[in-house]
């Protein structure tokens, strides 16, 4: 699984070479302080570096080039263990442009967001950057497009069944099969979900299993499902690892559970944890960091230093069959971050492959070109009213995508409109409900063409003439966030890319991030991040109930109920 090339006889010459002081190395880091991750121990040394990877790691090795460390700490190369770029954005060019310098030299990403909106295309488009990016960029397959039956959602790919996606495993940068989200399809043996699963045997297969326990979480995990980034819980988590299922503990911009996960990483559990971002903004990056901040912030709760570090590597390469990076070795590849202060994970300095990161050229101006996947046609204020009187209403819950169920009055305190448009142009009608958690003063709208993870148009809003605006906003510019108050756009950011992401720089894309939430406040929303907040209330595989195209889905039951009681 690693696809790392063949050595020849003269390259494995060279190593044996530098490492026994033949010739120099390319680069000796001295006076430094490492931590070797097998047994939890900071060492003293020197690393000698010689065609990217570690030859040794004793003083007195000779170097082209020299680093004075002076005794700080050095750390593998932090891996994040899932992560969807889309949520960042930005391309994957950009996207290593922004973790790169805060330690993330590797990341397992699955592209299900863009593959939704144009199918197996947007699979090859990340397999393709990642044969390109200095980053090392793993690609898991996705494994549910749409995420459950087509009767319930309606994305632009259509259905991508397992015989799609064989024929991508045949790149090295393929792993496995991404986050199975359909968890109630597994327990139901559909015959579509066993097909994938089936068709994987032997490949890693990343699990998707919120609030699962018991018998259901065995069937689950019998069946080959080896990792979960969805525990919420540290009774969930615990009893996920108790029964071999690697857990990834998430901090995303709306999923937040390091917090409440933190206690499970030991020194003896700490092998079987990872760190992942799932879903992360370039603001937040920006503002708190990428994996280095759910670092600091595990340390902050209690953590052993160590134990966090090698959650946020070995552990993470291990269970993906990475041989080479995730430790300091004689035989590991160089993806080295030295810290100015390992407590606080205060980054200094990166090392990709033996080579600093800020050397790096940028590769985030390709060039390409999008065409507009935002499709739908007339669109009237009248179209996007919600049934009235006694109604189902979808709770939100600041920091988490797990939504709640009541029943309210349509116009009681709070309550706020929901629309979710079809956008990849089948001509649907719009489907019209209610959520409550926006704000009690809600005035205006806030409309996105992230909508996970069919992406059609989503917007909340206090009334339907600003929803128009606003969807109308998103068809001209192809996709993006758009907040609307009196029937003007007065805060935007465009996402040509499917509706998902930009080539703009991560400097312009914070300004309009910050530029949003401001407009957001403004109109009287109450959410720290209403936008991807707002996206997963169209996931209908996200308990309890959430809004499709498709019409308002009880997602336990996995079917669609009246708005109206």
């Amino acid at each position: 699984m690693s696809s790392e090339k063949p050595l020849n006889e003269c390259e494995l010459s060279g190593r044996i070479d530098a490492a026994i002081g033949r010739i120099p190395c390319d680069l000796v880091i001295d006076r430094v302080t490492y931590l070797d991750v097998f047994s939890l121990k900071w060492r003293k040394g020197s690393i000698g570096i010689k065609d990217g990877v570690i030859v040794g790691v004793e003083p007195g090795l000779r170097g082209k080039q020299r680093v004075d460390a002076k005794w700080k700490k050095l750390s593998p190369g932090f891996i994040d263990a899932h992560v969807h770029i889309e949520s960042s954005l930005v391309t994957p060019e950009v996207f290593e442009t922004l973790v790169l310098p805060r330690g993330t030299t590797t990341a397992i990403c699955d592209p299900h967001e863009i593959t939704n909106v144009i199918g197996v295309a947007g699979l090859q488009r990340f397999l393709d950057s990642a044969t390109r990016l200095r980053m090392d960029l793993r690609v898991m397959l996705s494994s549910c497009v749409p995420a459950t039956h087509a009767d319930l959602e309606t994305n632009g790919a259509g259905i991508i069944n397992a015989e799609a996606l064989l024929p991508l495993l045949q790149n090295p940068k393929a792993l496995g099969l991404a986050e199975m989200m359909n968890a109630y399809g597994v327990l139901h043996k559909d015959p579509f979900v066993l097909s994938k699963i089936s068709a994987f045997t032997g490949r890693r297969i990343d699990g998707h299993a919120p609030q699962m326990a018991g018998r259901d979480l065995s069937a689950y995990a019998c069946v080959g499902i080896s990792s979960c980034h969805e525990s919420s819980t540290l009774k969930e988590a615990k009893e996920k690892l108790s029964k071999g299922i690697a857990v990834w503990i998430r901090e995303g911009s709306v999923a937040k559970d390091v917090e409440a996960l933190a206690p499970l990483i030991t020194p003896e559990t700490s092998a079987y944890v990872g760190f992942c971002t799932d879903d992360r903004n370039p603001l937040d990056i920006a503002e708190e960091g990428h994996l280095d901040y759910l670092i600091r912030r595990s340390i902050a709760l209690g953590v052993p230093v160590e134990a966090a570090y090698r959650a946020a590597s070995l552990s993470v390469a291990r269970h993906y069959g990475l041989t080479i990076v995730g430790a300091i070795a004689p035989g590991y590849r160089a993806d080295l971050v030295l810290l100015e202060n390992a407590r606080r994970c205060v980054v200094e300095r990166v090392w990709k492959s033996g080579i600093d990161v800020r050397d790096f050229d940028s590769l985030a101006n390709t060039g390409e070109r999008f065409p507009n996947t935002v499709k739908f046609k007339g669109l009237l204020s009248s179209d996007l009213l919600p049934p009235s009187g006694r109604v189902n209403v979808i709770d939100v819950q600041p920091g988490k995508i797990l939504t709640g169920q009541s029943v309210r009055s349509s116009t009681a305190r709070g309550v706020s409109q929901l629309t979710v448009l079809e956008r990849h142009g089948h001509g649907h009608a719009p489907a019209n409900a209610y959520a409550h958690g926006f704000g009690t003063g809600l005035s205006g709208a806030i409309v996105s063409s992230v909508g996970h993870d069919s992406h059609n148009l989503i917007g909340v809003a206090s009334k339907s003439r600003d929803l128009e605006v606003g969807f109308q906003a998103l068809r001209s510019s192809g996709g993006g966030f758009a907040v609307v108050r009196d029937g003007a756009v007065v805060a935007a950011l465009a996402l040509p890319f499917g509706g998902l992401m930009t080539h703009a720089s991560p400097k312009d894309i914070v300004r309009s991030l910050q530029e949003l939430r401001k407009a957001s406040l403004a109109i009287g929303c109450e959410l720290h991040e209403p936008f991807l907040q707002l996206a997963f209330l169209s996931l209908p595989v996200i308990p309890k109930l959430k809004l499709t195209d498709r019409g308002l889905v009880d997602v336990i039951g996995q079917k669609i109920i009246s708005v109206r009681v």
